[in-house]
């Protein structure tokens, strides 16, 4: 087996899940690798559906990928077939693991959006969404909700918050001369936070403070992670700079980074040291805010969805606005989509409703800072603005 080939348990161990079979099949293994081959040419010759049915009901694996990475769901989705789609995701079909992505890295929803085919991908993505709620209730009951998308080994500083808080980030500028936060990981640097991001962030700031009836005489802000300071300094650079400017970050180099450049001396500005979740819902930060902004780093959906709890409290009125960087699952079209419906379905449980603008972050190529562009490598930037719902 090759590195990070996809792979299927059987009684004899892990074997190839995808492409030719392997020698070390015993005959069951070869009959079931067999079947999965044919499902697949069935679906893709556009057999009747009574025989891919009967395949089906042979136990035909779904798990099963040919040479090219494809399954049975991405030759549904090549065929156009939504109706099959849906078959094969009630059978069992995985929209989001290992097998969701074919030697291109695509998975059937986007084979199905390529093909203009709407009816076959909001299949996969609503699949995909609900899939995700099942998991995101069993978490907040206790259970475990390890289906998450892109979800990192949990000992690295991309995916620990306490092993973050104890790595080394490094500012620096890059071949643009643009300031960028870098954090160490392995032999490699990875982007923190980089200077494409500027237009996403003055347009938030835009969203969420234009024509607030108190942006005449200072706007209570809330941001949370402090990055490069882009979104703070666009809030300072507003007509009239918050009344009242928070500020709540945990990196130790982060905050020797603004107290060098001299965050903790500017008017307005209070600046908490530690996590948001031992800060906010406490006496530490109590009050509420005209705007609220949350971009963190090495959390995953699960610490945004919580956090969307404590929105409504924060927000001071219906005229207050909240938005977040959006920013997960942004290196596929489909596992993009799936997040942002799922914090537009959570938000709207709590009373929040959210206004999406879509901003075009392609003319910022140049901006980008060599290969840490694949940590957002869709065209469009999902912007969300969330508002409380107003109560008759």
């Amino acid at each position: 087996m090759t590195e990070n080939q996809p792979t299927v348990t059987t009684d004899d161990g892990e074997k190839p899940a995808r492409g030719d079979i392997d020698e070390d099949y015993n005959a069951d293994e070869i009959e079931i690798v067999a079947l999965g081959r044919a499902l697949i040419t069935a679906i893709l010759e556009q057999s009747p559906i009574q025989e891919v049915q009967k395949l089906l009901d042979e136990d035909a694996p779904l798990w099963y990928q040919d040479e090219d990475g494809w399954s049975a769901l991405h030759a549904a989705a090549s065929v156009e077939d939504p109706g099959l789609v849906k078959i094969l995701l009630q059978r069992g079909a995985l929209w989001n693991s290992g097998e969701a992505l074919d030697n291109a890295g695509n998975t059937a929803g986007d084979i199905a959006l390529s093909l203009n085919d709407e009816e076959s991908y909001r299949t996969i993505r609503d699949a995909g969404i609900r899939s995700e709620l099942i998991l995101q209730l069993l978490a907040s009951r206790g259970g475990e909700a390890d289906g998450l998308v892109f979800k990192e080994e949990s000992d690295t500083a991309l995916s620990s918050t306490d092993k973050f808080l104890s790595s080394h980030l490094r500012y620096t500028t890059d071949a643009h001369a643009q300031e960028i936060c870098l954090l160490q990981s392995g032999e490699t640097e990875i982007g923190v936070m980089m200077g494409w991001e500027r237009g996403i962030m003055l347009e938030t700031v835009h969203r969420i403070c234009d024509g607030h009836p108190n942006a005449q005489t200072g706007l209570r802000v809330l941001n949370i992670g402090f990055g490069l300071g882009i979104i703070d300094s666009y809030f300072q650079a507003l007509t009239v700079p918050p009344s009242t400017h928070v500020i709540i970050e945990p990196h130790p180099d982060v905050l020797r980074y603004m107290r060098e450049r001299g965050w903790y001396d500017k008017k307005g500005v209070t600046i908490l040291e530690g996590k948001w979740q031992d800060i906010v819902g406490t006496k530490t930060l109590d009050m509420a805010f005209d705007a609220v902004y949350t971009d963190t780093f090495s959390e995953e959906y699960e610490d945004l969805r919580r956090f969307f709890d404590h929105v409504p409290k924060l927000l001071a009125s219906p005229d207050s606005r909240f938005s977040f960087f959006n920013g997960l699952g942004a290196s596929n079209a489909l596992f993009y989509d799936v997040y942002s419906h799922l914090a537009e379905v959570h938000l709207a449980g709590i009373g929040i409703d959210i206004e999406w603008e879509d901003v075009d972050v392609a003319m910022q190529e140049a901006l980008r800072w060599e290969n840490n562009r694949e940590y957002f490598s869709m065209r469009l930037y999902r912007l969300p603005v969330g508002r409380m719902r107003a109560t008759m």
